[in-house]
């Protein structure tokens, strides 16, 4: 089959099973554009490069498929590297397309030329420059293959353009990548290691992450779990991989975790972490943290494996594939556990000590999160900015399914929440889509206001507006004196606040909806769950309202402030 790049890139794309493409043309990847004008594949024309990588995130997060971003050389596709970094750190499959300039003017300093391979090396799983046509099959082969195999990630292809417009005779291999064979089956003697410590155990928690999502093992976490009364807690990634609902979920640990979570991590005995890395955010300082535990730790990424924290029983293998492995053992042990007392002594913890806020008069963002938890029946998929509204949003929604909670975790990129909820909302059309910010990040991808005017998506922001950076106050608060230097987004002297997030949203051509009053909130979501288009809502909340509980920077998790 004789074909242009152009052409055999589409094929590749069609192949892949591929029906949107979030980005931007340029100069170097005008051919690529023009037979997506002919083919079935949907453009979703962004305003911003970082916005088109964060749509193919939340696609990807969303539904469990690769997401898929293109832009032009140079600035083009430097502006998507916040949004590649972004997918890296947490995991995430996206495959990005960037535009190249000709094969002679590579390394000539030539009008719109960055070396992306060198930039984008640090943050992806792999990345190519394509120097023929004709190894573009092989190469999207592998870059898709490579995307959702073993631990997911970003891969990026830099295409010179006149490598698009050459002809090639070409076929359409499988991938095979020497060398790369990511193991999915935990070994049987570490899996007998794992549960004989269980049998010894007296207050075993499970501690969980992103990779239960990513692997599909929700299900398999929940039978695990209530077989044997064990008490589950969640990372950020992790957030909907068991039901926030069930009685043995006793929420997030760590920096803003919940008291009971970093009470059951400094107390238990068998911490059994899986698909989890013992990010800095969930240990604090590291030779404080579990102190009484032994370590079993489930990861698909041997890299991942003791690299925080020393495990005691290191298991490889896929977090769906190792949890049937031992679900499988213990039936076939007849074992029988029961660790409903341990869990009952943490549950009645929480009654003494639950996530709380001042319940009055005041307008006051967790009450918002609250409101729109009950008004949506907990159904919604809520990405989150990063901030304070992103911990509001885990504290006080309850998440019973996957893929529900879009949030940047490793990497906290303000302007996230709002392109990774449109590109939820094209890959679930049916679902409620709503993005839960601060008035700080929003205006990082504001833009995205027209993508999503103009291709009729609806999602609805909901902006906790308290007119400062708010997470960083907070900090200044508690650290610095009160010395709030440059974290007020309005005018000191006069109060005055820009911009009204009403009227932007109007000059859009979209619904916006300002709320100052507690009586209001239910009527402004109720509205904004009716309207057809996608809708702002401008909660104005109080100023210095504080995420609480929180762990200071390098204290250990025994070490944690209430500060509500």
């Amino acid at each position: 089959m004789k074909l242009k790049g152009s052409e055999i890139i589409i094929k590749c794309l069609e192949r892949e099973g591929v029906d949107t493409i979030f980005g931007i043309p340029g100069g170097s990847v005008i051919p690529l554009f023009d037979k997506l004008y002919s083919s079935k594949i949907k453009i979703v024309l962004t305003r911003h490069e970082q916005g088109a990588a964060h749509m193919a995130d939340g696609y990807a997060r969303a539904s469990g498929k690769t997401g898929v971003c293109v832009a032009t050389s140079g600035p083009g596709a430097t502006n998507l590297t916040t949004g590649i970094a972004t997918a890296h750190m947490d995991s995430v499959p996206v495959v990005a397309i960037t535009g190249q300039v000709g094969r002679h003017l590579v390394g000539n300093d030539a009008f719109q030329e960055a070396d992306t391979t060198g930039i984008s090396r640090p943050i992806t799983k792999q990345n190519y420059l394509v120097t023929s046509a004709k190894d573009l099959p092989k190469i999207f082969a592998e870059a898709f293959y490579l995307a959702k195999s073993g631990r997911p990630g970003p891969v990026l292809i830099d295409i010179p353009v006149d490598v698009q417009n050459e002809t090639a005779e070409v076929s359409f291999p499988k991938p095979e990548i020497r060398g790369y064979k990511p193991k999915t089956e935990g070994h049987p003697k570490q899996i007998k290691a794992a549960i004989e410590e269980l049998k010894k155990a007296q207050r075993p928690l499970i501690y969980a992450g992103g990779g239960i999502i990513l692997s599909g093992a929700s299900r398999e976490l929940t039978a695990f779990a209530r077989k044997f009364k064990i008490p589950v807690t969640l990372t950020l990634m992790g957030i909907g991989g068991f039901p926030g609902s069930d009685k043995l979920f006793i929420g997030m640990p760590g920096m803003h975790g919940s008291l009971t979570a970093n009470r059951a991590m400094q107390n238990c005995d068998l911490m059994i972490a899986i698909g989890s890395r013992f990010d800095d955010r969930v240990t604090g300082r590291v030779d404080a943290f579990a102190p009484k535990a032994k370590i079993v730790h489930i990861d698909i990424d041997p890299t991942s494996i003791s690299k925080n924290v020393a495990a005691d029983i290191p298991i490889v293998g896929d977090c769906k594939v190792v949890l049937r492995q031992i679900l499988d053992y213990a039936s076939k042990k007849n074992l029988k556990l029961n660790f409903s007392r341990w869990a009952d002594d943490l549950k009645k913890f929480e009654r003494q000590k639950p996530l709380k806020y001042k319940k009055d008069s005041v307008l006051r963002p967790q009450y918002v999160v609250e409101r729109i938890y009950e008004l949506t029946k907990g159904r919604a998929i809520i990405a989150t900015e990063v901030g304070q509204n992103q911990m509001w949003a885990q504290q006080f929604y309850k998440y019973d399914s996957p893929r529900k909670f879009l949030s940047s975790g490793g990497l906290g990129t303000m302007g996230y929440g709002f392109p990774a909820a449109i590109g939820a909302k094209v890959a679930c059309p049916k679902e409620i889509v709503i993005d839960i910010a601060g008035d700080g990040s929003i205006q990082m991808n504001i833009q995205e206001l027209a993508t999503a005017k103009v291709y009729g998506i609806k999602v609805i922001i909901a902006i906790l507006n308290n007119r400062y950076l708010g997470m960083v106050r907070q900090w200044q608060e508690l650290f610095y004196d009160r010395r709030y230097s440059a974290v007020y987004l309005g005018d000191r002297q006069s109060k005055n606040y820009w911009p009204d997030f009403k009227k932007l949203a109007e000059a859009y051509g979209l619904k916006g909806i300002a709320v100052s009053k507690k009586k209001d909130v239910d009527a402004a979501i109720s509205e904004a769950l009716n309207c057809r288009e996608t809708c702002v809502i401008d909660f104005r909340v109080s100023e210095e309202e504080n995420v609480s509980p929180m762990v200071p920077g390098g204290a250990t998790l025994d070490h944690i402030l209430e500060l509500a």
